[in-house]
């Protein structure tokens, strides 16, 4: 059995299920003890017992700075220390035209998925400059890297956690603290078959649709590609790499779209005035 994380900590926040869930389960496979945070107790309660005694749960809503704490010191009070924390959390949020956009809606998504990232931050920061190492890890969208890829509230705070890694990392490296990012595209979650087919619980139609979409052909996002990513950077095969925003995407942020790329097919060289080759 690979042990990747053997004798590391990690909290996560939204843990308890979609990407969160899939990343506990496989830091724990990899000899991780994992704390489980999120709103969703009855969720976190079923995850942590599933996964024995190297996971417990903690509630914890990350537009509280006092959660956000509580769960990093729930992780030194358990087992000792903290190692790695997964900024996970995160919503859909405010979607629709910027003119109509309600400002609460915008505010409520900004909380969760900036403000939470920065809590989650600053508490992983207070406990790993002391032991002077750590991985902070945290969830951006290829929203982040390009435009025209989410809604306004999620596109802006999609980007600010990319320039937040960059700074943060910039301040924590002389430390020994690595910070970094991952940019998915869609993956079949529970949140994305909501988003895109409007019930939660079709996650196999959404993995469909998304197999059909994808630029890799067949094959769509899964929680578990994304959770590979945060276990690479959790770990210390990525010891030289931070202040970095990787992208889970089939190449879409490179303008990989599903088929045959618009100018795959050879012709003779396009010239002025509707001329071709190079006579």
């Amino acid at each position: 059995m690979s042990t990747r994380l053997n004798g590391k900590v990690a909290a996560i926040t939204g843990a308890a299920s979609g990407i969160g869930a899939a990343t506990a389960k496989l830091f724990i496979a990899e000899g991780c003890q994992v704390v489980i945070g999120d709103i969703q107790e009855q969720q976190g309660v079923a995850l942590a017992e599933e996964l024995g005694e190297a996971a417990i749960f903690q509630r914890c809503d990350v537009t509280k700075e006092d959660d956000v704490a509580g769960l990093v010191d729930a992780a030194v009070s358990r087992f000792g220390k903290l190692d790695i924390m997964f900024n996970n959390a995160g919503i859909v949020g405010a979607i629709g035209p910027i003119d109509t956009t309600p400002v609460e809606e915008w505010s409520f998504t900004l909380d969760i998925m900036l403000n939470g990232v920065f809590f989650g931050m600053k508490h992983a920061a207070r406990v790993m400059k002391p032991q002077e190492s750590g991985a902070i890890i945290s969830m951006s969208s290829v929203a982040g890297v390009t435009g025209g890829l989410g809604p306004h509230a999620y596109a802006a705070a999609k980007t600010a956690v990319v320039g937040l890694t960059k700074n943060v990392g910039a301040e924590l490296g002389s430390r020994g603290i690595r910070v970094n990012a991952i940019a998915p595209y869609s993956v079949a979650t529970p949140m994305v078959a909501d988003a895109y087919l409007n019930d939660h619980t079709d996650v196999k139609g959404t993995h469909k649709m998304l197999a059909d979409e994808s630029p890799l052909k067949g094959r769509p996002g899964l929680a578990e590609d994304v959770a590979n990513a945060a276990l690479w950077l959790a770990s210390d095969e990525s010891g030289y790499t931070s202040g970095h925003t990787l992208t889970v995407d089939a190449g879409v942020t490179t303008g990989a779209m599903p088929g045959a790329p618009r100018f795959a097919e050879y012709r003779p060289l396009v010239r002025e005035a509707g001329k071709s080759g190079m006579d």
